[in-house]
């Protein structure tokens, strides 16, 4: 199946080199290109793509308010563009709704292989980066309490599947949560999918992000899951078959 994709930069030439890498590949279709988020948030609710490349910084609507609007309006994946390495940027993408992000300095099978993950419905950051993430902007931004709308969020779940999503949040893999549970693989997987399709979110990290928010799990909270240290190094890759 070929994945349909839209990309999104200001800068010509930035996205004509995209586009270029991603249309060389059999598997890829590159069905627009738009040089602002407007233009980007157009393209995809007219053409239906299965993932959008946007930069985080574009006129008319930066990149951060087209990934909310393409991830409220449509099925469309979203991995978001930009030169700088900002934590905050990070998190305000995965907030909007972003399955992924990268820097611009990315290399082009790294490129490739980006778009190919996110179509296939998986995350771009390991659970445990994307915690070590959060919990850094959760912290310098903590809330004395948690509203209790967001609290309330987590009611729809089962006890087994808010633990899961505690294992979630705290970065383990499908085998880990398996093992922390004493239950099959299988048997996470439902329980994952029942978690994400209760929230209402769309992959792992949109679970992460809900487990803080919440309060499910405090901000700093220190946890290492096996093969993970506490500052998030050695974590798994995007592509761990258990990431689902």
């Amino acid at each position: 199946m070929t994945i349909r994709v839209v990309v999104a930069d200001d800068q010509e030439l930035v996205r004509s080199g995209f586009a270029m890498i991603l249309d060389a590949q059999e598997d890829i279709e590159v069905v627009a290109e738009a040089g602002d988020g407007a233009a980007a948030v157009a393209a995809v609710e007219r053409l239906a793509p299965d993932v959008a490349l946007l930069d985080v910084r574009m006129p008319v609507l930066d990149g951060i308010e087209a990934c909310r609007a393409i991830s409220a309006g449509s099925a469309c994946r979203v991995v978001m563009l930009t030169t700088f390495d900002s934590d905050e940027y990070v998190y305000e993408a995965l907030h909007a709704g972003a399955s992924g992000f990268l820097l611009k300095d990315v290399r082009r099978d790294d490129l490739v292989h980006a778009v190919r993950v996110v179509a296939a419905g998986e995350s771009l950051l390991a659970p445990s980066v994307a915690r070590r993430v959060i919990e850094e902007y959760t912290a310098a931004t903590a809330r004395p309490s948690v509203p209790a709308l967001a609290a309330e969020r987590l009611e729809v779940l089962t006890a087994r599947e808010r633990e899961t999503l505690l294992h979630l949040g705290r970065g383990l893999s499908n085998a880990e949560i398996a093992a922390a549970l004493v239950v099959s693989e299988h048997t996470v997987k439902s329980h994952v999918g029942n978690v994400l399709a209760k929230l209402g979110v769309r992959d792992r990290i949109q679970a992460v992000i809900c487990a803080y928010e919440t309060g499910l799990i405090a901000a700093g909270a220190g946890f290492s899951p096996s093969g993970v240290s506490p500052s998030g190094e050695g974590g798994r890759g995007v592509s761990d078959p258990s990431s689902r």
